[in-house]
């Protein structure tokens, strides 16, 4: 099951729809508050999580994710440079990427594919 997380929700249901394409259960939040109701109850594989999140803070998310769930990998994607430096990877233990918000949502995909595999 893979937890999209992000403002741009018609960003988040092409994400989505690229997915339960190839066979994912995928469910979409756009807050803080959602994601952490969903953790709560919920074991997804992979967490795909905006980084610029504008209802409530990412880094909370991944941070709670990396508490409640720590089996979840977090694949980041941003619209920003803040991050090229990788230090998510340093500050969020079970980040497993970081991706630029216009990467291809095939090459999302695959990618999210991948980490929910390894995990």
């Amino acid at each position: 099951m893979i937890l999209i997380v992000a403002s741009n929700e018609e960003l988040s249901h092409i994400w989505a729809r690229h997915l339960e394409r190839q066979g994912h259960a995928v469910h979409v939040v756009t807050s803080q508050d959602e994601a952490a109701d969903f953790l709560c109850t919920k074991q997804p594989d992979v967490l795909v999580l905006d980084v610029m999140l504008e209802d409530g803070s990412a880094i909370a998310t991944a941070d709670f994710a990396s508490y409640r769930r720590p089996e979840t990998r977090i694949v980041f994607v941003t619209r920003s440079t803040f991050f090229a430096d990788g230090s998510l990877f340093q500050h969020i233990p079970n980040t497993a990427a970081i991706i630029p918000e216009r990467t291809n949502p095939t090459d999302l995909a695959e990618i999210v594919a991948y980490h929910g595999r390894a995990s």
